[in-house]
């Protein structure tokens, strides 16, 4: 402790730390709290800031005196990241419309102005007006959800997870499920089939193979629960919506489980993952411009074919492909969306008022396919066509030019639109590459790492971009004109 270090002894530098009440009342940082920083924070990064010093100080990285300005201009850093949200919006320009890890779907208009509106006071959440009585928050959605699919019944939960999870819980619970081997899929988070069952309380039983089930299969396996004194209570079906098994397979036709089901007396349920309302081969990718059609989306299973076929249940997702807010959607059978309402997990999962009115209004758009398609950014980033995407590229890659030269780094950077592929994400569309563009980026002096870091970190708006080749790109199918300002904005802001 009394060794010397540069003229002055741990000791002196110890001695020269100012206390936290002399720091605290520091011009700069009572200017903070006069401007509404809580004390709590400004407190809290003084003290990290002075624990700091003396750990770097024992290190011997600390060899002057350190005094109360130098504790302000510590702490300033720690203030100013405390007051930053955890929760913040990003630019996606990574070219994966349903992104997992960056919120999944954008929400139409409508539905932002619906939440808006709705957390301004009171709502009817579960009360009806009509009768002036307690009534259903399931109500707001559930006779637009049979309206559009042709269901008897329905309601929402908080995401599919939970929707299927009731739907095993309130169907089979303590009885027996039997799904085919090839359907027991994982998805994000760990989410796998297989323990979803077992925490609902059902016994699963595995028929066929990976490749290959027979109806034959679930009825043997039905009729050996029975004769081992098993309830059967369910035949299940996954849509196998994030990825594809093709080549020297097959499986049993939803229909086909239906009528088994109703000879055996057993209720089907299915589980589509991502929920589609709309044909999506029946919009061609481009459909929203004058450029010329290139491909058109494949199939992909709807609502109302499964509906159609006489499932008891149908679960899917609200904020995958149908481009709403999280949530799980359940329809289907009136008997068995009864059932599962009266379920105890029914009020653990339920949704709450600003999800139900982000549904509601995201749901209303798809009275009218077009104007679902146009308002719904889910569905027209899916049918934007290359040329579209080209020309959002141009415009973001000419306004960076811009930047580039008025920051005096033209020289040294490269700005080019390149071509590239985008993807639906989500677990959605697994084996569909949609033709794309996106901005290659090169700037003078900074590596793409580095860029990627600065535009993801250091802007107020995060982007969010990828690295290709030891390129950076931004792609331009996730970008609306409001992005391309952001982005030109964030990099003003680095390169100034």
């Amino acid at each position: 402790m009394g060794e010397f270090v540069t003229g002055h002894t741990t000791q002196e530098l110890y001695r020269s730390l100012p206390n936290v009440d002399q720091v605290m009342g520091a011009d700069e940082l009572e200017g903070l709290l006069l401007a509404g920083i809580p004390r709590s924070v400004v407190l809290e990064a003084v003290r990290e800031t002075l624990d700091a010093v003396r750990a770097d100080i024992a290190s011997g990285q600390v060899t002057e005196p350190y005094g109360v300005d130098d504790c302000v201009m510590g702490a300033l850093p720690r203030i100013e990241e405390a007051m930053v949200p955890s929760l913040r919006p990003v630019v996606n320009a990574t070219g994966i419309i349903v992104h997992t890890n960056l919120g999944r779907s954008v929400l139409p208009e409508a539905a932002r102005a619906a939440v808006s509106a709705i957390n301004e006071g009171y709502s009817n959440l579960e009360y009806s007006l009509d009768a002036g009585v307690r009534g259903s928050r399931h109500d707001h959605v559930e006779a637009l959800i049979c309206e559009l699919t042709g269901a008897e019944a329905a309601m929402a939960v908080n995401n599919n997870a939970a929707a299927v999870l009731l739907t095993l819980a309130g169907l089979a619970g303590g009885r027996v499920s039997v799904v085919s081997r090839g359907q027991l899929v994982e998805i994000g988070g760990s989410f796998r089939i297989p323990d979803v069952m077992a925490a609902s309380g059902t016994q699963m039983i595995e028929v066929g193979t990976t490749n290959k089930t027979h109806l034959s299969d679930y009825r043997y396996a039905a009729e050996i629960a029975r004769e081992e004194g098993s309830e059967v209570g369910l035949l299940f079906k996954a849509h196998t919506s994030n990825y594809k098994v093709s080549g020297f397979s097959s499986e049993v036709g939803l229909a086909e489980l239906v009528a088994l089901g109703a000879e055996l007396g057993v209720a089907v349920a299915e589980d589509l993952g991502s929920g589609v309302l709309v044909g999506l081969e029946d919009f061609p990718v481009g459909a929203q411009s004058a450029a010329p059609v290139h491909f058109r989306l494949p199939h992909e299973p709807t609502v109302q074919e499964s509906v159609a076929a006489g499932v008891d249940v149908v679960t899917f997702s609200g904020d995958k492909l149908l481009g709403g807010p999280q949530a799980g959607i359940l329809c289907g059978r009136r008997e068995a969306i009864a059932r599962l309402k009266r379920h105890p997990l029914a009020r653990a999962v339920r949704l709450d008022k600003m999800t139900l009115a982000a549904l509601e209004a995201t749901l209303r758009l798809y009275r009218d396919e077009e104007r679902a398609v146009a308002e719904i950014p889910t569905l027209r980033m899916l049918a934007m066509s290359a040329e579209d995407c080209r020309a959002v590229a141009q415009d973001l890659a000419l306004a960076i030019e811009g930047v580039l030269t008025t920051a005096g780094c033209a020289d040294d950077s490269h700005v080019q639109v390149v071509d590239d592929a985008a993807y639906a994400g989500g677990g959605s569309l697994p084996d569909v590459v949609l033709p794309s563009f996106a901005v290659a980026l090169e700037i003078g002096g900074i590596s793409a790492e580095e860029l990627e870091e600065a535009l993801r970190i250091r802007c107020e708006i995060p982007v969010i971009g990828r690295i290709k080749d030891d390129h950076y790109l931004l792609a331009a199918r996730t970008l609306s004109a409001e992005d391309i300002e952001v982005i030109v904005a964030e990099l003003e802001y680095l390169l100034q």
